[in-house]
C-alpha cells in the first residue's frame, strides 16, 4: 500500500517552522547553561562535604534530610530524595532547618521568671536543667501515691510528659520509661494534640 502524500498549508508550515526553529534554540541555550551550571557545580561549597542522614525535627511526619558537613561545620541542609516519606521535599520549617544552627536570634540561654517576676532573666543551661531536675524530684516527693484503698498504685498525677516529635524513638521511648519509673501516668505526644 502506498501512503498518500503529506499534505501542508502555509498556517501549518509557518506552526512546524516555528515549532523547530524555537527547539533548536532551546537545545542551544540549554547546552550554554548546562556548560555554566557544570562550571557552578564543581565550585560549589558542599563539594567534598560529608553528607549526614537525618530526620526533620518539626513534627511527626518525619520527613528526610540531608546535611552537608565540612569540618565539623553545617554547610547545607535539604531535603533527602531517597526518603520513603517526602521523597526530597520540605515544609518551609524543613526548609529553614539550618537556620536552627546559625540564626542569630536562636535562642543559646534558657529564659526564666521568677515567681512574682514580670521580667525574664537569661540563665546558664545548666542552671536551669539543675532547676528542673530539683523541681521534679520535690514535686515527686510531696505527690506520689504509693497506695490507695489498699492497693499498691505507686503513681504520681502531679506531673505529666508531653513527648516530642523533635526527638527520635529511642530518645522518646528512653523518657517514658524514666517517666513511668518517676510514677507519672499521664503520658502523650505532641502530634496527636
Amino acid at each position: 500500500m502506498e501512503s498518500a502524500p503529506m499534505t501542508l498549508n502555509r498556517r501549518d508550515f509557518l506552526k512546524l517552522s516555528g515549532m523547530s526553529a524555537a527547539a533548536a534554540a532551546g537545545l542551544v541555550a540549554g547546552g550554554a547553561r548546562n556548560a555554566a551550571a557544570q562550571r557552578r557545580t564543581d565550585e560549589l561549597r558542599i563539594s567534598e562535604a560529608k553528607e549526614v542522614l537525618g530526620v526533620c525535627p518539626f513534627c511527626s511526619v518525619g520527613c528526610g534530610t540531608v546535611a552537608h558537613v565540612r569540618n565539623g561545620q553545617l554547610l547545607n541542609v535539604e531535603g533527602n530524595i531517597e526518603h520513603p516519606i517526602s521523597e526530597g521535599s520540605l515544609c518551609p520549617k524543613g526548609a529553614a532547618t539550618f537556620q536552627l544552627a546559625y540564626n542569630e536570634n536562636r535562642a543559646t540561654k534558657a529564659l526564666y521568671r521568677a515567681p512574682g517576676s514580670t521580667e525574664w532573666q537569661p540563665i546558664d543551661l545548666k542552671q536551669a536543667l539543675d532547676m528542673i531536675a530539683e523541681r521534679i524530684k520535690r514535686t515527686r516527693d510531696q505527690y506520689f501515691i504509693h497506695e490507695e484503698d489498699g492497693v499498691i498504685v505507686n503513681r504520681l498525677d502531679a506531673m505529666a510528659h508531653l513527648g516530642s516529635a523533635v526527638l527520635e524513638n529511642e530518645d522518646n521511648y528512653a523518657l517514658t520509661k524514666l517517666m513511668r519509673a518517676l510514677g507519672v501516668s499521664y503520658l502523650e505526644h505532641h502530634a496527636r494534640i
